[in-house]
């Protein structure tokens, strides 16, 4: 329970406190951060940016002729560490270990494996993580952007990428893979450089945020806007709306779980505790485990931070043009969507609505939903299932 407590953070940063990471080589694949930096960057908005940093890694080998590439992207809280170790100690390897490395679904034996931290990432003051955004400082003014930042959307994501690559002098994607946010940003990857990218995996994924789904992601963004401390946006010379940061974090853990895993791991509720009948504002065992962990992991976040990455979720839909249709009109890339059958955060029926429109276009995607009893977070605890899947659809 306390290595559970201490590791629970939002989302699939729970994959940190169960350690569902397979590892097949003797000794740990250890990669670096590196740091990638390029200026006057127009979003979709038409608002420039005068300059962009991010933070990259990668695994494998980069060929002659630089067409091995395969980019991952990366979820709403987490960042460009999808496998390997920065260190032969650390506790634990990046996310999807399980199917990055030698050997494995993405085999780095055979392609160049790349990832980034996005714009306006959830946790810029984690040390491992490198982005640009409100809590950067606007060259301007000499202080923090706050709200004056730019609103940024899912295709700047795959924008800044896009330069990323190219000052590689990578001009052509493998495949493009990605879960949950990080789907987002694959599928507009196969749209917004139809020409340029091959395959594209989608694991708990949307073709466009319906009303419901951004109603749900809206309850992540009211806590920090009332925390008192959040200020409008101006709180980097006093306190941080810590509050309303922790009260985001527990709720996006909850809803990327499946209430049968969050019944087994929480602790079995009381009844009638005597400490909840003296007051409403006490708090009970169950309440402790869900904000404990997220308060101690609030200060690496930031309040703007995840303000702006939920505004760019809400407003998704691929192409981000008309609608579904006409964005899903460009792609050209093979296609593996890959939902999860108990996901109550992106529901499968999100995934469908995109496949149903390609096939109506004459497409062909590939199909198949993760089973598990994790919810939302079978796109990363339970994607090993889906291994040989995946290997299939990107060597074939």
């Amino acid at each position: 329970m306390q290595r559970t407590m201490i590791f629970i953070v939002s989302l699939f940063t729970l994959l940190l406190s169960y350690g569902c990471h397979a590892q097949t080589e003797t000794e740990p694949m250890l990669v670096e951060k590196n740091s990638f930096t390029f200026t006057d960057y127009t979003t979709l908005g038409g608002e420039v940016i005068p300059e962009v940093t991010i933070g990259w890694e990668s695994y494998g080998e980069l060929n002659a002729d630089k067409d091995n590439v395969i980019l991952i992207t990366h979820f709403f809280s987490g960042n460009s560490h999808a496998a390997g170790k920065y260190a032969a100690d650390d506790v634990l390897p990046g996310y999807w270990d399980a199917i990055i490395g030698p050997g494995k679904a993405i085999d780095t034996n055979k392609y160049f494996v790349i990832s980034s931290d996005t714009l306006v990432n959830a946790f810029p003051h984690d040390p491992n993580v490198i982005t640009t955004g409100p809590a950067s400082i606007n060259p301007a003014t000499g202080k923090p952007y706050g709200l004056d930042f730019p609103v940024v959307t899912i295709r700047d994501f795959v924008n800044v990428q896009y330069e990323l690559l190219q000052s590689m002098g990578i001009t052509n994607l493998h495949a493009v893979v990605g879960a949950s946010m990080g789907s987002l940003q694959a599928l507009e990857w196969s749209i917004a450089y139809p020409d340029k990218v091959e395959r594209m995996v989608s694991v708990i994924g949307a073709g466009a945020m319906d009303a419901w789904t951004i109603m749900a992601l809206e309850h992540w963004a009211r806590p920090i806007r009332h925390d008192p401390n959040w200020n409008n946006g101006d709180y980097y010379d006093g306190e941080a709306p810590l509050t309303g940061i922790t009260s985001t974090l527990a709720m996006i853990t909850q809803q990327a779980m499946h209430p049968v895993i969050m019944n087994l791991r929480a602790p079995k509720p009381e009844v009638l505790p005597q400490a909840a009948l003296e007051s409403v504002t006490n708090s009970t065992p169950v309440l402790d485990y869900l904000f404990a962990s997220s308060a101690t992991r609030a200060p690496l976040a930031d309040g703007n931070h995840l303000l702006y990455l939920v505004r760019a979720n809400q407003l998704f839909v691929a192409g981000h043009n008309n609608d579904l249709a006409s964005g899903l009109a460009k792609v050209k890339a093979k296609t593996l969507f890959l939902p999860a059958t108990n996901d109550l955060l992106l529901q499968p029926y999100l995934a469908k609505q995109a496949v149903t429109e390609l096939e109506r276009q004459g497409k062909a995607p590939q199909y198949e939903e993760i089973e598990g009893v994790w919810g939302h977070l079978d796109g990363l605890f339970s994607i090993p299932s889906k291994a040989a899947t995946l290997k299939a659809f990107i060597e074939e």
